[in-house]
């Protein structure tokens, strides 16, 4: 059955995760290391993380987990957080904060095209999961909105910083549903949402302390102010809109429709980083065609949930008959 929460609680992560669009271009234009602000994110989320956890009594049974396959939890979460955060901070050097958040937008196809790699739930069996081409179909739609969002600010920006702003992100839109969903599978509904952040942190952990060690050794040590936008960010995308986003899938863990729908909402995260960089770091008011190119991306995005929606109860009368 087709739930509206895990969309709710998409589209609120993805409020969040725009923070780190903006913030991470705003480090980058008062000359703040892109490595520092990828590693101090991780390490500054470790406290909050361990705090909640421990509020909630889950620590043992997090440790107990994550003791059964530990070469599984360091790899995947490796792809999910390390090849996730870094190259999109890597990115910021190169481009705006809009442009980065609308190639981030690639992430809704990349999803349903993982979607054979993994298995997923239809009544009582397992199956191997296909490519949701009307889905892929409506995620096509989200991405027209945003080039068109992009178009006119794409055609100022040199060939050089376009093509190191959006490889980093075309490799970290794939890598963050990757390392999300292989999780998913070790963990096996065994723990909640603060639970796999945690120990995905945990396990990243090596990756970020070998990045601040070759910070401190070619750039030196961060600035007060980039610490401090770098902590905004952990407690906002890092802690909040994490959580939020891993309990939207965990929600629809094992079906392949709604788990590409929930990654859709992900596609508002460039209204949200428009609006920030409007008003944080002075946008111009977008055009008529980016306006238009904004209109499309929420139609897309109500129409792969609709697609979603109408192919599980589908599913369900076939299953009833």
């Amino acid at each position: 059955m087709f739930r509206i929460r895990p969309i709710l609680l998409g589209v609120l992560s993805a409020l969040f995760f725009a923070v780190t669009f903006v913030v991470n271009r705003a480090m980058d234009l008062s000359g703040g290391s892109w490595i520092w602000s990828a590693s101090l994110r991780y390490i500054f989320m470790v406290p909050f993380l361990v705090i909640i956890v421990l509020f909630r009594k889950n620590l043992r049974t997090l440790f107990a987990v994550m003791k059964e396959q530990p070469i599984s939890w360091f790899g995947w979460s490796f792809v999910g957080f390390g090849m996730f955060y870094a190259p999109l901070c890597f990115a910021a050097a190169y481009s705006p904060g809009w442009l980065i958040a609308g190639t981030w937008q690639i992430t809704i196809i990349s999803g349903s095209l993982l979607a054979p790699l993994f298995w997923e739930t239809v009544g009582k069996q397992k199956i191997r999961g296909k490519i949701p081409l009307k889905g892929l179909i409506m995620s096509m739609m989200i991405l027209l909105g945003i080039v068109l969002m992009q178009i006119e600010h794409a055609q100022s920006i040199p060939i050089t910083s376009f093509l190191l702003g959006i490889l980093p992100v075309l490799i970290a839109s794939f890598a963050y549903p990757l390392g999300n969903r292989k999780m998913m599978e070790i963990c096996n509904g065994r723990l909640d949402a603060y639970q796999r952040v945690l120990g995905m942190t945990l396990a990243s952990l090596p990756f970020w302390l070998v990045l601040s060690i070759y910070g401190i050794m070619t750039v030196g040590p961060p600035s007060v102010q980039q610490s401090i936008q770098s902590l905004i960010v952990a407690i906002s995308s890092g802690v909040i809109a994490t959580i939020l986003f891993f309990m939207a899938t965990d929600l629809v863990r094992g079906n392949m429709q709604q788990l590409a729908a929930v990654e859709a909402t992900q596609s508002i995260e460039v209204l949200f980083a428009l609006i920030g960089e409007m008003f944080i770091l002075s946008l111009p008011l977008p055009t008529p065609l980016s306006w238009i190119g904004m209109f499309i991306v929420i139609l897309g995005m109500v129409a792969h949930s609709y697609v979603s929606r109408k192919k599980e109860e589908t599913t369900q009368k076939a299953l009833n008959l």
